[in-house]
């Protein structure tokens, strides 16, 4: 059987479950975050499960009582994507979180390696290279998160046939930014005001999420 063929049914990753040692504390911490709390259910039997949902997130985290057997904080590398490392970082701070600042790896695996370490270089990655852009942070118990900057996705990523969507207004808005900024240095190019700038916009916007070549 080939493993390259395509599935016939959608798995869609939905939940992932962390490991907490005191389920008011995190649901505290995760709700001054500004995620969405979806559930909170208590049962008699002292099962309990608290879901929250980070903004613009089809996925979504669990935690509660007698969930997991899980070591309280051994969840590692969760990773956020955000379009604005640095506005990112900057909201996560503002909400009351220590998060490191932004920065870029100075050798592969440097995102995964404690606060401090040399191979963590300061501030996004040159140009702000795509997948290359980091700030980490943790809960009260110390699972740890990971922001990463993504703006071109990486080609066969995302299905073409199946539309370009925003989860967010600050996605779409940083994707015009981009979009912008590009067509400036295309106007530049062909010497002249492009007068169809929204069907070039709409390209550019649509490549960078197909990971499919960007237009000029």
């Amino acid at each position: 059987m080939s493993t390259n063929a395509a599935s016939s049914n959608d798995l869609k990753l939905e939940v992932i479950v962390i490991p907490v040692s005191d389920v008011d504390r995190a649901k505290k911490f995760y709700g001054n975050l500004g995620w969405r709390l979806d559930a909170d259910f208590p049962f008699d039997n002292g099962f309990r499960v608290v879901q929250f949902t980070p903004p613009g997130s089809g996925c979504s985290v669990q935690f509660g009582a007698n969930i997991t057997s899980a070591a309280p904080g051994s969840a590692r590398g969760l990773y956020l994507i955000v379009s604005d490392i640095e506005a990112a970082r900057n909201e996560v701070a503002a909400r009351g979180a220590a998060i490191s600042e932004v920065f870029h790896a100075g050798a592969p695996g440097a995102q995964f390696q404690p606060e401090g370490k040399s191979i963590r270089i300061g501030g996004p990655a040159p140009d702000h290279g795509t997948y290359s852009s980091y700030a980490t942070f943790s809960d009260p118990d110390g699972n740890g998160w990971l922001l990463q900057e993504v703006t071109t996705r990486l080609p066969g990523r995302i299905d073409p046939s199946a539309g370009t969507t925003f989860t967010s207004a600050n996605d779409l808005a940083s994707a015009l930014r981009r979009a912008a900024a590009a067509h400036g240095e295309h106007e530049k190019r062909i010497g002249q005001n492009d007068p169809n700038w929204p069907d070039w916009y709409a390209s550019y916007m649509v490549a960078e999420q197909t990971g499919t070549e960007l237009p000029r």
